[in-house]
Parts: structure tokens; sequence; C-alpha cells
């Protein structure tokens, strides 16, 4: 008898502790999966990464999120696209995240070819997609055209094209205005465009061709396309020292930025290069370039000691004290999951539809920027507002082996603390002072 009441007890007491535990595993179980997609092995994608684990981190050390009276956590899915040389699978790779990860929503994506693929597969399952990386404008007009379909995708960094064209036209005539000035040159400055062989920068190239003589006066020289993956433009750039040019405008985003760079200081062209090269916005560029980079200006997100927000410097010094880098603009990451949170808080739900709803009115203070998406009565619906008192970006240079602001200069009163003069590089100098 004894021996039977032992056993019952200790049957009750497992029962009871597998009751508990089942109890205690349905709570760690409230989970929100967002995924992370990007070319992990370059550092655009590392930084999608990287902005997105510092967001989860501190999302859920402050206690996760409270939805309808219930408490998650986030979990993210690291996915790599590999999107730098195949849409196809990126296109892939999200079918994956969404149907096999069972991810509820999806952040990242940088290559143009590849996150058309990819917004496509987000939206045949409804999936709510924040674009990180991506800039071609037609990823936001495709919301216009067919609300009803793309409505799950928003922009988060950068702002379209489009405006990326205005801020390198507005950063192009600065520096040369500096040229002219400092060096007393006469006439219309010459200008050679390098971009990569990109969708995305196949419109700015027509842009920057059409505006630049109109705009500021300047004579487009010719444009040069290598490949984004290229190792060596000596080709390119002793074409471009020939052609005269004083100003060469960049559209880089991909790794040939490095060799671009190198190379254009080893040869000593006697050219200042200006515009977009987002490899230039690495802490890792100096000696990827072996100091050849030296002057390099490219737009940028991020600069020490300069506050687009009053958030900005904060996100700065974490990201940097954690992983020892600056960011670059797919960091922006961090901002997309503080939108996306604040959103699901703010409806007390994670229905798809309500949080699209909740998303088109978010008007926050993030780490980039005041994030404002663009209106369903625009164009481009879900896109960054762009300009002073929203989204501006900033530009850097390379001075010495630090990374210095160098624009806006006085856009309509707008100047961020911080921000020095852009200098003129040494090898043009001796070019026009002899």
């Amino acid at each position: 008898m004894r021996k039977k009441l032992i056993f019952s007890s200790i049957t009750c007491l497992l029962l009871i502790s597998l009751a508990f535990g089942a109890c205690t595993t349905e709570e760690e179980v409230n989970t929100i999966k967002i995924g992370v997609i990007g070319p992990m092995t370059y550092v655009q994608g590392e930084h999608h990464w990287y902005g997105a684990t510092m967001a989860r981190d501190e999302i859920n050390d402050a206690g996760g999120i409270t939805v309808d009276g219930k408490d998650y956590t986030i979990e993210l899915i690291k996915t790599d696209s590999n999107e730098m040389l195949s849409p196809t699978d990126a296109a892939a790779a999200m079918e994956r995240l969404i149907t096999v990860d069972k991810a509820d929503f999806v952040i990242g994506g940088f290559r143009t070819e590849a996150v058309f693929a990819m917004q496509d597969v987000a939206m045949d399952y409804e999936t709510i997609f924040l674009g990180c990386g991506a800039a071609t404008e037609e990823l936001c007009t495709r919301v216009a055209d067919d609300y009803d379909t793309y409505k799950y995708w928003f922009r988060i960094t950068p702002f379209c094209n489009v405006n990326l064209v205005n801020n390198s036209l507005m950063t192009l005539g600065t520096a040369g205005a500096i040229m002219q000035a400092g060096l007393g040159l006469e006439g219309s400055l010459k200008v050679a465009i390098l971009a990569e062989q990109a969708e995305w920068a196949d419109a700015m190239v027509a842009a920057y061709e059409a505006y630049v003589p109109v705009m500021l006066g300047m004579e487009v020289v010719g444009t040069w396309r290598p490949s984004a993956t290229a190792t060596d433009v000596t080709a390119e750039l002793t074409a471009i020292e020939d052609s005269g040019a004083h100003l060469i405008l960049t559209i880089i985003s991909g790794p040939v930025g490095i060799p671009y760079a190198r190379q254009l200081g080893e040869l000593e062209i006697p050219a200042a290069s200006v515009g977009i090269n987002v490899e230039a916005q690495k802490d890792g560029f100096w000696d990827a370039t072996e100091g050849y980079g030296n002057y390099e200006t490219t737009l940028n997100t991020y600069a020490e000691g300069v506050a687009l927000t009053e958030k900005t410097n904060a996100f700065f010094e974490a990201f940097v004290d954690e992983y020892g880098e600056t960011p670059t603009y797919t960091a922006g990451t961090y901002d997309a999951i503080y939108t996306l949170v604040e959103a699901i808080e703010r409806a007390d739900t994670l229905d798809t539809d309500a949080l699209v709803t909740e998303l088109e009115k978010t008007d926050r203070k993030g780490a980039g920027a005041r994030l404002v998406f663009m209106g369903t009565d625009t164009d481009t619906p879900h896109d960054v507002t762009y300009g002073p008192g929203y989204a501006t970006g900033i530009a850097t240079q390379w001075q010495d082996g630090e990374m210095k602001a160098v624009w806006p200069w006085d856009w309509d009163g707008l100047t961020y603390e911080g921000t020095v003069m852009w200098q003129i590089p040494d090898r043009v100098i001796n070019k026009y002072t002899q």
C-alpha cells in the first residue's frame, strides 16, 4: 500500500511538473519572428544583421513587446540572399524565409534587381517587407500602381534614387565651387560619370547626364560602367584622365568601390571623386585601399559626432562599441525594427493589414532620420519623406585616415554640427598649381 502511495505521489509530481513545463514552454514560444535578408558575405548584409541584432537586444532586454495582453520577444532569422550574384537565389531565399522559417516580417534587401524579386515573393504571401538598402523609385511607385498587392512594402533607407541624385548634385556643386575658388579654375568644370553596371544606377546615370550641365553648368565628358564586382578599373580611369575631367561623379554600391578608390590614388588621376561609394562608408575602407582612398567622398548616413537626430550619436557609439565599426546605411535595420515594433504596440495586434495602416501613420525620430512615409495620395507611397526636417543624409570625405562629414553645407539653412570643409585632393592641387 505504501509503495502505491509513493508511486501515486511521484506520478502526480511528474504530471504537475510536466504541466508547469508546458506552461513555461508556451510562454517561451511567444516570439515575433523577423527575417533579416541581405548579402551576408558582404559588408552591406553584415550591417543589416548588426543593426537588427542591436535593436532586438535592446527591445528584448527592456521586456519585449506586449500585444493584446501577451508578452513577446523578438527572434531574428538570418538569411543570406546571395543577391550580389543572383536575383533568383534572392527570391528563393525570401520564399524559404517565409514558408519554411515562418518569418512574420522581413527587413533588409540591397541590390535592386534582387529586391524586386524578393518584393514580389513577400507581396504574394502578404508579408510586410521593410526595405533597408535598395533605392530605386519604382519599388514604391508599385504601391501607387497596385496598392492592394504592394501595400506591404515600406522603404526605411535610403531615400529613393531621384533624391540621391539631388544630394549628389549638391555635393558635386559644393566640391566644384571649392575647386574653382581654391585653384583659380576658369570656365566649365569637366565631369566624368563612373557608375557600376546595376539596374538601380541606370536612371541615375541618365539624370546625371541631363542635369549636371543644366543645373551646375559643368560639362559631362563621358560615362563609364564597370561591373559592380570588378577588381580592376585601370582602363576606365586611364580613359577618364585622358578626358581631362576635373571631377568624377560616382554611383557605386558594390565591392568595385575598393579597387576604384585605390587605383584612383595609385595612378594619381588628377580628378576629385564625389558621389556614392558605399564601400567608403565603412571603417575598413582606409586599410583596404592602403590609404590611397584619401579624399574619397560619398553620400552617407553616419559620421562620428554628427547628429541627424537626437538618437544618432547614442546609436553610433553603441554600434562602434559592439562591433568596432562605423555603421553603413544598411544598418538602418535598427530603425526598421523599432518602427515595426512601435506600430505593433500602437495597433495592439499582429494582424498584417492593421499594421500596414499603423505603419502609414509613422512619424518617429530614428537614428538616421525623422521617418515619415510618403502618403497614398503621392506617386511613391511608403517611401521615405526627403528633405530638411525629414531624411537628408550627409556626405563624408576621407581626410588623412578619418571619415569626416562635409555636407550639407547650408541646405535651406541646414548644416549639421561637426561638418567640416571638403578638401581638394593633393593630386589635383599638384596638377593645377604647377
